[in-house]
């Protein structure tokens, strides 16, 4: 028995250990079918061949209506055309506000998504013309010039008006690339808006009801509610988040889920927005968690120590 203590307490001591730093961690990460990160470069659409004038792009998606007929542009002071739940009843989903389209968004995939919206997300499978299914969303058709010109313009009308790649923050990102189908309870964030504070009863019942038009038309169109995203990065972990995003259809294929078309910059930026809002104590919890294994091996060698000094006269 006296040489048998020791390894038991060596025993508890690193399964303790292996839990905390490789089991939980691994469980996260791996658990999970894997697929490697593309580096967000979209290989399978075309490159560019057009540099696009940011005034001409103005005028295309402004004084032709090319975009503001279903997207707000709030940076230029152009409204939504209808509320959220009514546009998600029209399209199936709200429109985004395309004010930081241009920094969330990879080039390639706001060139593609234009002219081939279904093709650009991915989503050719749910939305195939020859059998009378059309993206809600219309592909762009020209103003009668060179149609890849326009559209090198429109992108870059985009990406002048968006803020600069470093003042993007998490909460742009997100409410970019994922609030418009997502809710975060843990953040406020509803796929209407984050939920004021109400100081009426009737207010927060009239807003919860939009969210709930919303997210009936929402089902419908996607096939059932998207996943409240809270506790995603503590599910599922940062590689299987961003590597979905990034490619949808490698983790379930024929899913309604479209690609998102963001760079890698923002992909970071989402993780921060989800870690921030899911594992805001993550990094005291993990300070406290390594404190808490220093002082288990600690306690474990005074332990011994003191119950070989209390036993030594009866071994």
């Amino acid at each position: 028995m006296k040489n048998k203590e020791p390894l038991i307490l060596a025993v508890v001591v690193f399964f303790s250990l292996l839990t905390y730093y490789l089991v939980e961690p691994f469980a996260h990460s791996q658990m999970h079918k894997h697929h490697e990160s593309e580096g967000f470069v979209y290989n399978d659409l075309p490159e560019p061949t057009k540099k696009g004038a940011a005034e001409h792009g103005k005028v295309l998606a402004i004084g032709n209506y090319a975009c503001i007929s279903c997207h707000s542009i709030k940076v230029e002071n152009i409204p939504a055309p209808m509320d959220p739940a009514s546009a998600a009843q029209t399209y199936g989903v709200n429109p985004p506000d395309l004010s930081n389209a241009g920094v969330v968004y990879d080039a390639k995939f706001l060139t593609d998504l234009i002219k081939n919206p279904a093709h650009a997300l991915m989503v050719e499978h749910k939305f195939d013309p020859a059998k009378g299914k059309v993206h809600p969303m219309a592909a762009y058709a020209g103003m009668g010039g060179d149609l890849d010109q326009e559209v090198a313009d429109i992108v870059a009308f985009l990406q002048s008006i968006a803020v600069k790649p470093e003042e993007l923050t998490p909460t742009i990102a997100y409410e970019n690339a994922c609030g418009r189908c997502h809710a975060n309870h843990y953040a406020g964030w509803t796929q209407i808006g984050e939920k004021p504070q109400f100081k009426k009863k009737q207010d927060e019942l009239a807003f919860e009801t939009q969210v709930l038009d919303y997210t009936d038309a929402l089902t419908k169109y996607m096939g059932k509610l998207p996943p409240d995203l809270s506790i995603y990065i503590r599910s599922r972990g940062e590689h299987y988040i961003k590597t979905f995003v990034e490619n949808p259809q490698n983790y379930l294929k024929g899913t309604a889920m479209p690609r998102v078309g963001v760079t890698a910059e923002a992909a970071e930026k989402v993780i921060e927005y989800l870690e921030d809002s899911g594992d805001a104590k993550r990094h005291e919890r993990e300070s406290v968690g390594k404190n808490v294994m220093i002082f288990i091996v600690i306690f474990a060698i005074f332990a011994f120590l003191w119950k070989r000094q209390m036993w030594r006269d009866l071994h």
